[in-house]
């Protein structure tokens, strides 16, 4: 079967796979990583297989339906993302206006809260959630012609007598462990479908490669998406071996790649696994640079260890310096706990990217301040600060509906023109407006103070300080246009909190559309 995976057009530098679905403010960029691993699946299997990311690429939609024309797919996959969905879809109806005996299939987090909106605008079929085994069982089942009720995971239109029904089979389980170690090496897919160069990372050295030792976060914070909507709270990991043989893939195949990125949401969640893997790098001398995302629950003899094995830098959501916040959000992390470990990571030589929420239940300008403080208390190398943002399907965006706090439902509201993240959350207590001004506040109060040049030279006397010192401009320069775009945005909307904020929406009266 003639298949093309599709990462669609939107704005420049749009990621889909990132847990926020926006332009970053540092001019990050991230694989289409789901999609490469059912490539690398669907390839594994004897399908002709075309991978294309737009975004990353700038493709307009106009380059992508030629290509699609002289690729002559049967089947077009195309990855949506809550904040891109109305755009997805109109490229979903574009794609089958221009050929309609295309089977057009969808996937990302969003199918699985809207799978028969998606449907009615425009979509064949649909696959809920995970979705690299779903689209290989339903090759199979559409290449040999038989019956779609069978696949687990899909939603579709069958015609029935004179109108089109509906169908949801039923989920599919999560993968597991030897579902994992069975497909290709993500990067043996971006090798033979992408250009490396064109993905970056700010906190990572450049070129990078980003890939999974596993999958799912048992953990519950309510703001989080992935594990509410898309991979699911159980944890399957690759075997230590199945990992390791990848890093010696990367290192031969590769070799110009100076940093490997653990997407995992939560890495190393099963600390027998993670100690493990340390030692067989230790012991295997594999030179190796890679950073991943922790929790703020790492001992010290483990981050040790980790340095000593390669690891760079870890990314940490702390989220709030406010223990009332973390209890909201079912962080499950204490205050002196995120202090002691970020005093440990800096000890074990490791550098700290730091997260942080500004617009989470309980938040107040008060609260913020509090934050602020411990931002600079614990001096980060890199701190990235997101405004809340409530996806459809997780427990944060339930609460704030019930609350009344949603300025709108509308996903493409989430957005603003240049793909940034727009504030849609208004307490009693705190507006979107002040939520996204303490927010560039609070960025240029840290990168533009002294503490952050003391950080930068802590990182330029590192290993590779010269790649340390590349990406600490590149980062820099695309905040400072991200400031900028900013800056014009408010200008062009500064009417749209005041139109907002005359509509306020109360409980049993938000809008029922998806975007």
């Amino acid at each position: 079967m003639r298949i093309y995976m599709l990462n669609p057009p939107f704005v420049p530098r749009f990621s889909r796979s990132m847990r926020w679905q926006e332009r970053a403010r540092g001019g990050t960029i991230y694989y289409p990583i789901w999609l490469a691993y059912a490539t690398g699946l669907l390839e594994k299997e004897g399908h002709n297989v075309r991978l294309v990311d737009a975004p990353a690429q700038n493709l307009s939609l106009y380059s992508v339906l030629r290509d699609i024309k002289k690729f002559a797919p049967d089947m077009v996959v195309i990855e949506t993302s809550f904040t891109s969905l109305h755009n997805d879809m109109l490229i979903v109806r574009k794609i089958k206006q221009e050929f309609p005996d295309i089977i057009t299939v969808v996937v990302g987090p969003p199918t699985s809260q809207f799978a028969d909106k998606i449907l009615k605008l425009g979509a064949d079929i649909v696959a809920r959630y995970e979705y690299d085994w779903t689209l290989s069982e339903l090759a199979y089942t559409l290449e040999k012609q038989e019956n779609l009720k069978k696949v687990l995971g899909i939603s579709y239109k069958q015609r029935s007598n004179s109108h089109i029904e509906i169908k949801h089979n039923p989920n599919r389980p999560f993968s597991t462990q030897n579902d994992l170690d069975s497909l290709p090496f993500v990067t043996w897919v971006y090798k033979r479908h992408l250009n490396i160069y064109d993905y970056y990372l700010s906190s990572a050295l450049y070129p990078e490669v980003q890939i999974f030792s596993g999958r799912g976060c048992p953990f519950r914070c309510t703001f989080c998406a992935w594990p509410q909507t898309f991979m699911g709270r159980k944890v399957r990991l690759r075997s230590v071996e199945n990992v390791i043989r990848e890093l010696y893939y990367i290192k031969a195949e590769l070799p110009f790649v100076k940093e490997v990125v653990f997407e995992d949401d939560t890495f190393g969640v099963n600390r027998k696994w993670l100690h493990k893997f340390c030692l067989r790098l230790i012991q295997e001398k594999l030179d190796v640079t890679w950073s991943c995302q922790v929790r703020a629950d790492l001992d010290y003899e483990t981050l040790q260890l980790m340095s000593r094995a390669g690891c760079r830098l870890v990314i940490v959501g702390f989220e709030s310096a406010n223990q009332h916040i973390l209890n909201a959000i079912k962080k499950g992390i204490s205050l002196k706990q995120m202090e002691k470990f970020a005093n440990n990571v800096r000890k074990a030589g490791i550098l700290l990217h730091a997260d942080f929420i500004f617009g989470l239940p309980k938040e107040t300008p008060e609260t913020i301040a509090q934050t602020i403080r411990f931002i600079f208390k614990i001096r980060p190398e890199v701190l990235q600060i997101s405004i809340a943002t409530p996806f459809p399907g997780t427990e944060f965006y339930e609460w704030l509906k019930r609350k009344g706090y949603l300025i709108t439902e509308n996903l493409s509201e989430y957005l603003d023109e240049f793909g940034h993240q727009r504030a849609i959350i208004s307490y009693p207590s705190l507006s979107a407006e002040e939520i996204e001004r303490w927010i560039d506040k609070a960025l240029k109060m840290y990168y533009f103070s002294p503490f952050f040049i003391t950080a930068i030279f802590r990182q330029i006397a590192r290993k590779n300080g010269l790649e340390e010192l590349r990406r600490i401009l590149r980062a820099f320069l695309s905040f400072i246009l991200y400031l900028l775009e900013r800056k014009l945005a408010h200008f062009k909307s500064e009417n749209h909190y005041e139109n907002k904020k005359k509509k306020r929406i109360k409980r049993h009266s938000v809008p029922t559309t998806i975007y």
